[in-house]
């Protein structure tokens, strides 16, 4: 025999784990817990039982956590209906911000309680017995039915809801708000505008100034409140906002904001051979300078862009568009109506509104109030 065959022979075989695991076998690693052993989070085995000291401790905190939730959904409730009811209710502009921090920050604090006390209750208080449900026909016997009324008494009992009356009484307490809170939310989807939509501030600056004998109200520019003149306006292709003048002084301070946002308005310069008044609008604009609504009929957003060489009006949020040449009637785009149109008029070399919209404001469904 050579030695070639000898030292073949003689050789010992590689151990399993030195050839590695063969690849379709299972893993050495199958039998391993993914709990270990004494793990304190780990719920109780069939037939095991709980400790009892500790299952009161846990009892207590999930309580605890219980009546945190039922705190935080009882504030949302109470700033919804009372604190924000008695202050200007939560639909004004002023009042937005404030009402989503308080009425969010304590609905989360509400859900996050409930959702760790269900939590803690599972982990410490529950144990953990395998039911075996095999596969069978829809129509169920009286053994099954025995059986599953059997299996969940015992799945109650394991739960502790049935023999620990403080967490089950914590549970109810802290979810009857949550159960209201889509009811008092309902609010939300009103009070209707109904006829304040209507009028704006240009209504009453009108009103003001033809008490003192004059034609309208001036027209100022927004940011700066300085009253425009139709010389300053002249360039062809130009828009700007305006506001009508005096809304800062005539305007309760927490109303501003909310009647700045009604009467904002853009005021556009078309060339006199584009423009195309509508019937019963031929006085409406000054040498081809026209207003418009800068609230979008559709969803109120502003309608604040504006193509020179087109003469369209855009609303950036859903592309409707408008032609500001023809009483910005709807061109494209889902809104329903034309933006609503401010009558002008020329005094002392300044621009004038002299009346109202004659239509309501806004998104179309605003005005059926």
């Amino acid at each position: 025999m050579s030695d070639d065959n000898k030292d073949t022979a003689g050789s010992p075989e590689p151990s399993e784990s030195a050839r590695g695991r063969v690849i379709g076998t299972p893993s050495p690693a199958r039998d391993k817990a993914l709990l270990a052993e004494g793990d304190i989070s780990a719920p109780a085995g069939a037939g095991e039982q709980l400790d009892e000291a500790a299952a009161k401790r846990a009892e207590r905190v999930v309580a605890a956590f219980f009546l945190l939730a039922f705190l935080g959904s009882v504030a949302f409730i109470a700033y919804y209906i009372g604190w924000s009811g008695r202050h200007g209710g939560m639909h004004g502009v002023t009042r937005a911000r404030e009402s989503n921090f308080w009425l969010g920050g304590t609905m989360a604090l509400s859900f996050l309680a409930l959702a760790v006390g269900v939590t803690i209750w599972v982990r410490r208080l529950m144990t953990s017995k395998p039911i075996v449900q095999e596969r069978h026909s829809l129509a169920a016997d009286e053994e099954t039915r025995a059986g599953f009324t059997k299996d969940f008494l015992e799945g109650a009992d394991d739960s502790g809801i049935t023999k620990r009356p403080l967490l089950r009484r914590t549970l109810l307490l802290a979810a009857a708000p949550l159960g209201l809170a889509p009811l008092v939310l309902l609010r939300d989807l009103g009070p209707l505008p109904e006829k304040r939509l209507r009028s704006t501030f240009w209504a009453q600056a009108v009103e003001e100034a033809h008490k003192q004998g004059k034609k309208g109200v001036r027209l100022v520019v927004d940011g700066t409140n300085k009253p425009l003149k139709v010389s300053d306006f002249a360039a062809p292709g130009s828009m700007i906002t305006v506001l009508p003048e005096g809304i800062e002084e005539h305007v309760p301070e927490e109303q501003v904001l909310t009647q700045t946002a009604k009467a904002v308005t853009i005021l556009i310069n078309i060339p006199e051979d584009e423009f195309k008044p509508a019937k019963g609008r031929e006085n409406w604009h000054v040498n081809g300078i026209v207003a418009y609504s800068k609230i979008c009929t559709h969803v109120g957003c502003p309608a604040a862009l504006y193509e020179q060489t087109t003469h369209h009006i855009l609303c950036p949020c859903h592309q409707s568009t408008f032609d500001a040449t023809d009483a910005a009637k709807v061109i494209f785009g889902p809104a329903a109506r034309a933006l609503p149109q401010l009558p002008l008029a020329v005094e002392d070399g300044y621009l004038v509104a002299t009346s109202d919209y004659h239509e309501p404001i806004g998104p179309s469904f605003w005005e059926r109030g």
